[in-house]
């Protein structure tokens, strides 16, 4: 077994050390000289091109179209919607001159004071603001909505305390931003985000999630409503793995976005933003992998399938590669990725754990004597179930297998879920449950301060109250004061 494997900490021994060991094994991301901010290599970078290839056709399949706005926004912008600069005061990272001078002493450079700015500007921490005031210039009738707008970029949060993927001070994502000319159809673009955001996960990522509102203290700042999706991972904690926020008429009113209706009459636009980011990787890895490293779904695999010839010398594996090729062309014709390894610097014993670790769906090997019999060893990543099968037809066999791996990863996720989520009635049972790693439903009061009281004493929070799920009225388990429904609680990332 390959080095790398060895020293991959256990899930049972320490989750959150696992994933580092992972994160950094695997090849997909490392710390850089910039505190708080990764490097994402190759690998992992290859995974969120997926990702965004994928999202982006979802996108424009919605009737969305891609923009660019500015990285640096105004400090006078920020200060225009009050919720909203409260929400990000604390994380913003500002800009405050605009040129540098070599040091009197000669020991390199320092801020020039001569050059500081008028106004300070802020490094994007989400561009509603900056985009808002440009859309005063582009809406003025009703045919000009909706206006439907998404820009893929980089955004910087403050964060002193950093995990790879999960929590980084700079972090890619995409952020959608649409204009509506009624509260109805903003809603209506809200929900329907949502939606999108759940297919990409439960379908593409093979990861159930549970679609739900916000509660109050939970919602993006300067958001009427805040819709999620929240996602259980291995060790019971949620990760909240995309929003979608309807604004109302705040960020139309506080950039003074107008348009003539229907009727003559001049009104502001309603408002939404939503967005996932380079945090869906950490959910990925966090769902599906296991102690032996990535466990990855085929429909977000980079590398889908790995031939790996096993010979003794030149002329066995010209053999073999010859073969070996004809078989990967036949599996790109279906729309499959592939990569053949023949390089001699590593041995098939090292490949095959360097791509076990990697997380690639479907290994292949074919040695001499399966060159002879017209055979291959084909094994599956998601069980580590292996077997020998003629080569005949064995490219619509692997075509079929990727879809049921697909599936396999799916299922054993939703049962963990379902394994894992209870309901409780009573606060001292809500306390000792809470410390296995459970999704629990229980009914709470609707009010911020039994909220930020169970926050306190368990530090679990609200992660979303259900858009299906059980209705059913109730007590709250913390006052037995009246509750409309059940909501889930859970501790998380």
């Amino acid at each position: 077994m390959a080095k790398e494997l060895k020293e991959l900490t256990s899930r049972s021994e320490n989750y959150s050390q696992w994933y580092q060991d992972l994160v950094i094994k695997a090849d997909l991301a490392e710390n850089s000289a910039v505190r708080g901010c990764m490097v994402i290599k190759p690998y992992g970078y290859a995974i969120w091109e997926k990702m965004q290839s994928i999202l982006d056709r979802m996108f424009k399949e919605t009737g969305h179209q891609n923009a660019y706005f500015p990285l640096l926004i105004p400090k006078s912008f920020l200060s225009k919607e009050a919720d909203h600069v409260e929400g990000f005061a604390k994380e913003c990272a500002v800009v405050t001159h605009y040129r540098l001078k070599n040091s009197p002493d000669g020991s390199g450079v320092v801020v020039d004071p001569a050059a500081k700015l008028e106004e300070e500007l802020i490094i994007r921490p989400t561009s509603e603001t900056i985009i808002w005031n440009t859309y005063r210039n582009w809406i003025h009738s009703y045919r000009d909505l909706p206006l439907l707008i998404n820009q893929w970029a980089n955004v910087m949060r403050w964060e002193m305390r950093t995990r790879l993927f999960l929590r980084t001070a700079e972090f890619l994502w995409q952020e959608g931003h649409t204009a509506h000319a009624t509260s109805t159809e903003a809603e209506e673009e809200a929900k329907k985000m949502q939606g999108v955001y759940a297919d990409f996960a439960e379908n593409y990522m093979a990861m159930p999630v549970v679609k739900g509102v916000k509660s109050e203290s939970e919602r993006f700042a300067g958001a009427v409503d805040t819709y999620t999706i929240e996602a259980m991972m291995q060790d019971g904690k949620a990760l909240q793995a995309g929003t979608s926020h309807f604004l109302g008429q705040n960020f139309g009113k506080a950039f003074d976005v107008t348009f003539i209706d229907q009727n003559g009459k001049s009104d502001y636009a309603w408002a939404t933003s939503w967005g996932v980011s380079t945090r869906l990787i950490g959910a990925l890895i966090m769902a599906h992998s296991d102690d032996n490293g990535l466990v990855l779904p085929p429909h977000l695999a980079p590398i889908q399938v790995v031939f790996i010839p096993i010979y003794r010398n030149e002329e066995q594996l010209n053999a073999i590669r010859e073969k070996g090729s004809a078989l990967l062309n036949r599996l790109k014709a279906f729309g499959i990725s592939v990569k053949l390894d023949d390089a001699d610097n590593k041995k098939p014993g090292w490949k095959f754990a360097e791509y076990e670790l990697k997380g690639i769906p479907v290994r292949l090997a074919m040695g001499g004597r399966d060159l002879e019999n017209n055979t291959i060893e084909v094994m599956r990543r998601d069980t580590l179930e292996k077997e020998t099968l003629s080569c005949e037809g064995i490219e619509e066999y692997i075509k079929n297998l990727l879809e049921e791996i697909q599936q396999n990863i799916y299922r054993k996720a939703f049962d963990l879920r379902e394994s894992r989520t209870i309901t409780v009635d009573t606060y001292d049972e809500f306390k000792e449950k809470i410390e296995e790693g459970l999704f629990i439903m229980a009914h709470w009061d609707g009010t911020p301060e039994t909220e930020e009281r169970i926050k306190n004493e368990t530090k679990a929070t609200i992660r979303c109250i259900p858009l299906d799920g059980d209705r059913t009225p109730g007590k709250c388990m913390v006052t037995g004061q009246p509750s409309a429904q059940r909501v889930l609680f859970a501790r998380a990332y």
